[in-house]
């Protein structure tokens, strides 16, 4: 836990208690401030309580004594209308903060030097946040990593000499923490989503080019150029005298780092170096990875590492859990996880890196099925659909690519193992890509990806992950 003492002797208000919630009105109890909490659910009121939080009723609170409202990322800010606490606090004058920026100012109060690594973007960002973290560990740093990844920030360890922080922001995260100063700052990209939450595109990207404009005169931002919001963010920020790396997996760059033939390129006034080769790293496969993969290194320049640690720190990245996961061969056939292609646009980031796929998906359809994904279906040697969405994808498929509906995730994994060790085509591929949310079968894309993994790992044969 980090004690927040810079809030020491003030009384906080803190809604919100899942997670993050409550590691923060713990933290900041643990640093002496007075913390009254809150929830609209009377079972996290009751867990909080227990845990020894002192609860309250926001409606009867004297808001002209509170000090600060911090309010967890999921509870609307703005849009669609502010959430009723923000609402109150704001007639008080009283500032609404997150648990990130309370990470800000206690890093600033402590220990301004300690490396900190925040980064954002639509996609992405928990890739490259996990690389980060690894390039760092694998070079002998002492890493925190946290925030929208899964821990908590709060709940990490107290900054020290010697001690990076490697922190996912999402937007809602962003908008909580207007002081926000990374030592390293990253935007990988902005595409539109979560506009319920931010009304438009516009605002959207503002939140995010928060995050790199906060970096100080002696720090980096680092920012995606392949879509014209990062690409003016870009602009915007360096001519605000922050020092920019400018990133590209489409186009060569004349100063930046950018991807090009499966490499990690350099450009300085024009002359180009190699920083590291992505060849027969399974865990970063694609266009979408290699922007990935330039960001990470980009942010291990600016902290200090060499491009040799570079290089074998990419080569050992595991990857995420249900994200191009490899679970392993049998015999030729490789295995892929990638659960959390809960829409087209996802799963044809996968589809982009195969050529002889056996595609499992298939789910709680999203709207426009998998109409968008035509360009990718000469590359499915055959489809195995589940779910509710089983039919249209397979009226969708008729004509292009063979399908079978085969309903369940435990048939369509016993059926295109069966079939692409039977395929006899080079490096088959059973991929499960779903397109779709998971909720008409799992509770979540995370419980739908163990569940394909332990399908994997009880078929005979299986091997770990060799490269090739």
């Amino acid at each position: 836990m980090i004690p927040i003492t810079t809030f020491a002797g003030k009384k906080v208000a803190v809604f919100g208690l899942g997670g993050s919630g409550l590691a923060g009105a713990s933290a900041l109890l643990a640093g002496g401030a007075d913390v009254v909490a809150g929830d609209d659910s009377a079972e996290r009121m009751a867990h909080a309580h227990q845990a020894g939080v002192p609860t309250a009723d926001f409606h009867t609170l004297d808001w002209t004594k509170i000090f600060a409202l911090v309010l967890t990322p999921g509870v609307p800010l703005t849009h669609p209308a502010p959430h009723w606490p923000v609402t109150l606090a704001k007639a008080a004058g009283v500032p609404v903060i997150g648990d990130i920026e309370l990470f800000c100012q206690e890093r600033r109060a402590h220990a301004p030097d300690t490396p900190f690594v925040a980064i954002t973007g639509t996609n992405g960002k928990s890739t490259t946040t996990a690389l980060i973290a690894h390039l760092l560990a694998t070079a002998g740093h002492d890493v925190q990593l946290g925030g929208n990844i899964g821990t908590a920030i709060l709940s990490l360890d107290p900054p020290r000499p010697g001690r990076s922080y490697v922190i996912e922001c999402s937007s809602y995260q962003i908008d909580l923490a207007p002081s926000i100063d990374p030592t390293v700052g990253i935007l990988i990209n902005v595409s539109e989503d979560h506009l319920d939450r931010h009304g438009t595109i516009a605002h959207y990207a503002a939140v995010k080019e928060r995050l790199v404009a906060g970096v100080p005169a002696n720090g980096t931002a680092v920012v995606g150029v392949d879509d014209e919001w990062c690409a003016a963010a870009a602009d915007r920020v360096s001519k605000a005298g922050k020092r920019v790396v400018r990133i590209s997996a489409q186009r060569a760059l004349r100063d930046g780092i950018f991807a090009a033939d499966n490499k990690v390129m350099l450009a300085k006034d024009g002359v180009v170096q190699t920083i590291a080769s992505l060849d027969g790293i399974g865990s970063l496969r694609g266009r979408h990875n290699a922007q990935n993969a330039a960001c990470a290194a980009a942010a291990a320049l600016a902290l200090g590492m060499t491009v040799q640690q570079i290089q074998d720190g990419l080569r050992s990245f595991p990857g995420l859990a249900h994200r191009m996961e490899q679970v392993g061969h049998v015999g030729d056939v490789l295995f892929v996880n990638d659960s959390k292609a809960t829409n087209a646009d996802s799963a044809a980031q996968a589809l982009a890196c195969f050529s002889n796929i056996f595609w499992i998906a298939g789910g709680k359809p999203k709207t426009g099925g998998i109409v968008s994904l035509s360009e990718f279906f000469p590359r499915i040697r055959k489809a195995y659909l589940i779910g509710e969405a089983a039919s249209d994808f397979a009226a969708t498929l008729e004509g292009k690519a063979s399908a079978d509906i085969v309903g369940t995730l435990d048939r369509a994994v016993a059926a295109a193992a069966k079939d692409a060790a039977a395929s006899g085509v080079a490096d088959p591929v059973v991929l499960l890509s779903p397109a779709c949310a998971s909720f008409d079968q799992y509770r979540n894309f995370e419980i739908r990806g163990d569940a394909f993994r332990s399908l994997v790992k009880a078929l005979p044969g299986l091997e770990s992950i060799r490269t090739k």
